[in-house]
């Protein structure tokens, strides 16, 4: 039975549908209040303050792995980062889907990597059922430059490096030297036995 109740496309619910429905909202208004606090935290000049507060939230962080003031989560849940890790400033994480990051991989400023993207063929857009949901992976020794952006569904394979303002739409060999709009192989990485670490990054950043 239908109550009179509708979603935004105007079609009537069912009991059921409705349950699911509130449910639905307030799990989404908790991540909200989540995803805000830890914005908050981001402002707080101190990486142990920050890795505290982000591993309570869910986000699974190894040892020696720091993440800069100004990083913003969509959800802390799905992200997983490795050991002797950098993230640099005012990054975006997207976490709506699992997103995995290796060992000493150095990510500069503004990086924004996505997992989830909107349908645009969908009749109403903004739908979650119409939400294209991938995961990413970053292998260990990447090194990815400032104001990158990596879309849903990439793997960069292990050492490549992404230059500059790229925006990377599928698979990075590893090794290769990316670039460009959208990125292209432009190199080869010629040293191939990586075993550096990054070290401590700068205290106040």
């Amino acid at each position: 039975m239908n109550l009179p109740i509708r979603d935004k496309t105007g079609k009537y619910l069912n009991v059921k549908e409705t349950v699911e429905k509130i449910q639905f909202r307030f799990s989404t208004i908790l991540l909200e209040k989540i995803v805000f606090f830890l914005h908050l935290i981001g402002c707080i000049p101190s990486h142990h303050v920050r890795r505290f507060f982000y591993r309570l939230a869910g986000l699974k962080i190894r040892k020696g792995s720091s993440i800069h003031m100004g990083t913003r989560f969509y959800n802390p849940l799905n992200i997983s980062i490795g050991e002797d890790t950098v993230i640099g400033e005012n990054a975006v994480l997207d976490g709506r889907e699992r997103l995995t990051i290796g060992n000493h991989v150095d990510i500069a400023s503004e990086v924004m990597i996505y997992n989830s993207e909107h349908n645009v063929n969908s009749e109403h857009f903004a739908a979650v059922e119409n939400v294209v949901r991938e995961p990413v992976i970053i292998e260990d020794y990447v090194f990815i430059g400032p104001r990158v952006i990596i879309l849903p569904g990439v793997k960069i394979g292990k050492g490549a490096i992404v230059g500059a303002g790229a925006v990377v739409t599928k698979e990075v060999p590893p090794y290769a030297i990316v670039g460009g709009v959208p990125a292209k192989i432009i190199g080869e990485r010629r040293n191939k036995n990586l075993h550096y670490k990054l070290g401590r990054a700068a205290w106040f950043r």
